[in-house]
């Protein structure tokens, strides 16, 4: 069973769907990425609630797209999502801040800064807590997550890609296989 926190683009989505996965065993879900990475979580749990209630399953695998990484990451640690999840990718995450969030002023962006209060508690300890299998997919190329390693967590299964910016790394086939067979 998979959820994607900030929604993997439809072409990922369809893949996905072409790998085996059916509509009803898949959740995309928007939200406001203005807001607080601690509220989106809440809506995180609630769409992995969701989709095991209608699956039957007793865990779900997170696949998150940039922000989508930091508010999963809340849900696993800080709001019992543990239990709950199997497998969790990071593509892009900022989970280490990103000197780009510098620029704005929402409270999501003070969130992903380089040292936040929100980063700090999110990675003091295990970063990678539990028994989830937690796997990142970064870019040396990433016009968005800087530094570029940001995204790496210790713990994780953390996997470089060619030289891709932030949205085309939902792209590449390579991206997508080894998404697609981390979470098999």
């Amino acid at each position: 069973m998979a959820a994607a926190s900030r929604p993997l683009s439809r072409g990922a989505a369809g893949r996905f769907l072409g790998a085996g996965y059916s509509a009803g065993e898949m959740a995309r879900f928007n939200y406001d990425t203005t807001q607080s990475n601690k509220d989106i979580a809440l809506e995180v749990k609630a769409q992995a609630d969701a989709l095991r209630a209608k699956t039957g399953a007793a865990k779900v695998d997170i696949i998150t797209h940039s922000m989508g990484g930091l508010n999963s990451r809340w849900y696993l640690k800080k709001l019992d999502g543990l239990e709950f999840v199997d497998d969790w990718v990071s593509i892009a995450g900022p989970n280490h801040g990103t000197d780009t969030a510098n620029g704005c002023l929402d409270a999501s962006c003070v969130e992903m800064r380089p040292g936040s209060a929100f980063l700090a508690e999110l990675n003091s300890g295990d970063e990678t807590p539990g028994l989830v299998n937690y796997g990142t997919w970064w870019s040396p190329c990433d016009e968005i997550i800087n530094p570029d390693e940001s995204t790496i967590l210790s713990g994780a299964g953390n996997t470089r890609t060619l030289c891709i910016g932030h949205i085309a790394l939902l792209s590449p086939s390579t991206v997508f296989e080894g998404v697609r067979d981390f979470v098999k």
